[in-house]
């Protein structure tokens, strides 16, 4: 499984490891304004990855109701099925930024000037929580 952590500039991207149960970060895509989304650049990491599904990250608001960000998410999450036929699944990602920032934090980390790390890290967190839920009874 690979996850796409959205966001307007930046996509955290993680994956799982073979067997589904550890996600870890691989990158950060980067999409200038204005520009489409990197799908090549995605693709080729699906492929090293040997993804068999695709998480994508749908950016609700505080109240959990969809806005503009939302709405392209899921527009990018079904061109990413069309294109690469692969099954796509939409998760709440409010607070995986924010459980990413906390984690590095408590391990002494900075995150100053990190913001890619960051970004694949919330892609690894919104991963694991949907690896998680997929497992609980």
């Amino acid at each position: 499984m690979v996850a796409l952590d959205w966001g307007e500039i930046r996509l955290g991207v993680a994956a799982s490891d073979e067997t589904q149960l550890i996600a870890g970060p691989l990158t950060t895509l980067v999409r200038r304004a204005g520009q489409r989304f990197p799908m090549k650049r995605f693709r080729d990491l699906l492929e090293a990855s040997e993804a068999v599904g695709v998480v994508v990250g749908l950016p609700l608001d505080q109240e959990g109701q969809e806005g503009e960000a939302a709405r392209a998410a899921k527009d990018i999450a079904s061109y990413i099925e069309r294109v690469t036929g692969l099954p796509v699944n939409l998760v709440d990602e409010r607070f995986t930024t924010a459980r990413a920032l906390r984690s590095v934090r408590e391990m002494g980390g900075s995150t100053r000037g990190r913001q890619d790390e960051v970004d694949a890290l919330a892609a690894t967190v919104l991963l694991q929580h949907f690896l998680d839920s997929r497992r609980a009874p």
